[in-house]
């Protein structure tokens, strides 16, 4: 974009709809509230964690405040008392006290700044922690409704935001505070009638703030939304980059981004260059001031109204007068920036969390691994309902396969099992007990999964299949690799089980990966097993050694699988054929080609497409 755009086309904020760009990406989000008082003072108690240092602090810059104004006081006493009465015996004291002065100001100002930085990192690690175990608190469903990448904005760059605020500018709104105020006194002792035409650019510069914050407050808070909306697109592509190049997309990748970048730009460009008019203001009115000064002193001085010291303290303390003022407003928008960011912060930290409902629930112990469906109803959204009075039993050790087409409901009843999503009503018990009564974290101990697209977390090969009982010992190790059909692959690496893999699976296939995901769950020895069409894009080799190690996983638990190709499921104990979230079909492989009906026409179909 042109800077003559920039220029020509003003960024239309007021257009923009607020409540939406502080929202998460959820269309069916209501507007929360914006508390800005709130975030303020949640992050200030947080702060108070470091009371002490936060005292020093404080104290610090009372002692930098103070000297502030003992300078130029001094100064002024100096000219009065040697210079105009053209003493200069005791002139070199005074010269060696300010000296001293300014010393302290200087070390002052370095302690507040060390020991501030100390409580912002503080404050901001707190943050984050809170964040990130909030992160692995929520609910799946948040995860569905939302961007990888939009998220990570929020861990990053808004947590980034608001270091980078406490750091300076807490300390800066003390200060100028308190500097404001020990100005204002001492010019109202030495001169009111100079107090008062120095007091006089207020209104103007409070009326210049207030025209320029009213539009900042807003753009900076689009600025992250729309930030995030970046971010998140840029994860989303670079992750599909091969879907990207596969359907030789990349121009109209590279337009959607143009356009998003063009959006970030155009509410950044408009938020720093509003912001940027607080100290052009400032210094006009700073300039204009002095000039008053320099010429109602005057008069004074020659009606003996007032001293040549007197006019050398007003014009250094109305420079300080205004520093403080143009100081406020900058971190204030500073602090705009920040809030904002905060707020988003607080967004997910307040979000509620899977373990609100886990206070009656119970532990269990070594289930058989008995599951029972009994007129389950769920829907993610009050408008559709996904599954509708959903009965069937697996019983422990069973083998449970679910069919039909895309939308049907498979993977809806894999969420239900695992709780990643709570049914509207029915019951899914487990060994007879409900499992909403069930903690999750009991529950889940005793499942594993293996999923379609194989995940592995940057790490060594050990340290990927010990993921799933982390005080398993090398041996055990090895021998879930052995039983996965994955040892002799792993051997052939210089490093072997110590080789180091990244969370793409960079140096290994897809298939080796998806061997290593079922050795994981072999070593975590579960009750129950969800895998989700485990050989799907496997070259036929490779899928013959998955199919072993999975018989192998299987063998003695209760399975639910997700199946999209028929001929891996035959020997299911139980196939449900399921078509608009209802169960159309059940039986076994047998029976359901003998009923001859839509799930023996899918099976045929099958076959017809293997054949030509």
């Amino acid at each position: 974009m042109s800077i003559k755009r920039l220029l020509t086309e003003p960024f239309t904020y007021d257009k923009v709809d607020l409540s939406e760009a502080d929202r998460v990406n959820d269309p069916r989000a209501k507007p929360k509230v914006r508390d800005w008082k709130g975030t303020l003072k949640r992050i200030w108690n947080m702060m108070m964690a470091e009371k002490w240092m936060l005292l020093f602090v404080f104290l610090m810059v009372v002692i930098s405040s103070a000297l502030a104004i003992l300078g130029p006081y001094m100064i002024g006493m100096a000219v009065d008392d040697y210079i105009v009465e053209r003493e200069f015996a005791g002139l070199g004291q005074v010269m060696l006290a300010l000296l001293v002065i300014y010393i302290f100001y200087s070390l002052s100002m370095f302690l507040q700044q060390f020991f501030m930085i100390g409580i912002a990192q503080h404050t901001v690690y707190d943050l984050r922690k809170q964040l990130f175990n909030q992160l692995h608190l929520l609910p799946i469903a948040f995860f569905d409704k939302r961007q990888f990448g939009e998220i990570m904005s929020r861990v990053t760059n808004d947590v980034d935001n608001v270091s980078n605020t406490l750091n300076s500018s807490v300390i800066q709104i003390f200060s100028s505070v308190l500097t404001l105020i020990g100005t204002v006194a001492v010019m109202m002792y030495l001169s009111p009638i100079l107090a008062l035409v120095t007091l006089s650019i207020i209104p103007m510069m409070v009326f210049g703030m207030k025209w320029i914050t009213k539009r900042t407050g807003p753009l900076f808070k689009i600025q992250q939304k729309r930030l995030g909306d970046l971010n998140g697109y840029v994860e989303e592509t670079v992750s599909g980059q091969k879907i990207v190049k596969t359907f030789s997309q990349e121009d109209r990748v590279k337009h959607t981004f143009e356009e998003k970048n063009d959006q970030v730009m155009m509410a950044s460009f408009w938020a720093a260059a509003i912001s940027g008019f607080i100290p052009k203001l400032m210094n006009m009115l700073n300039s204009f001031s002095f000039a008053i000064i320099a010429f109602i002193g005057g008069v004074l001085v020659l009606n003996n109204m007032a001293t040549v010291g007197t006019i050398v303290i007003f014009t250094e303390l109305a420079r300080q007068f205004t520093r403080p003022l143009n100081e406020l407003s900058n971190q204030f928008n500073q602090l705009l920036s920040a809030i904002a960011g905060a707020e988003r912060v607080f967004d997910i930290i307040d979000e509620d969390s899977e373990e609100l409902d886990e206070g009656q629930a119970i532990e269990i112990d070594e289930p058989k691994g008995d599951v029972e469906f009994q007129h389950v109803t769920f829907s993610y959204d009050e408008d559709e309902v996904v599954l509708k009075d959903v009965s069937f039993k697996a019983n422990a050790g069973e083998t449970v396969a679910f069919v039909g087409h895309t939308g049907a409901g498979k993977t809806t009843i894999i969420n239900l099992i695992s709780r990643f999503y709570n049914y509207d009503r029915g019951k899914i018990l487990l060994d007879g007990k409900e499992i909403k009564d069930i903690k999750r974290s009991s529950l889940r101990k005793y499942m594993a999964f293996v999923l379609q697209d194989a995940f592995l977390f940057e790490g060594t090969i050990k340290e990927n299949i010990r993921y799933g009982r982390l005080d398993a010992t090398d041996e055990e190790v090895i021998e879930a690799a052995r039983n996965a059909n994955a040892h002799s692959f792993i051997m052939k690496f210089p490093d072997q089980y110590d080789t180091v893999l990244d969370p793409n699976g960079t140096g290994i296939s897809q298939g080796q990966m998806q061997l290593l995901t079922i050795a994981r769950a072999l070593l975590a020895d579960p009750k129950i097993l969800v895998l989700d069409e485990a050989t799907s894009s496997i070259d036929t080799v490779t899928e013959v050694k998955i199919q072993e190690a999975l018989q192998r996983l299987m063998k003695g638990r209760t399975s639910f699988v997700i199946a999209h190709r028929l001929n891996t499921i035959q020997s299911a104990d139980q196939i449900i054929m399921l078509e608009h979230g209802q169960i159309i079909e059940k039986g076994t492989h047998q029976s359901l080609i003998k009923q001859g009906g839509h799930y023996a026409n899918l099976y045929q179909s099958q076959l017809d497409n293997l054949a030509n």
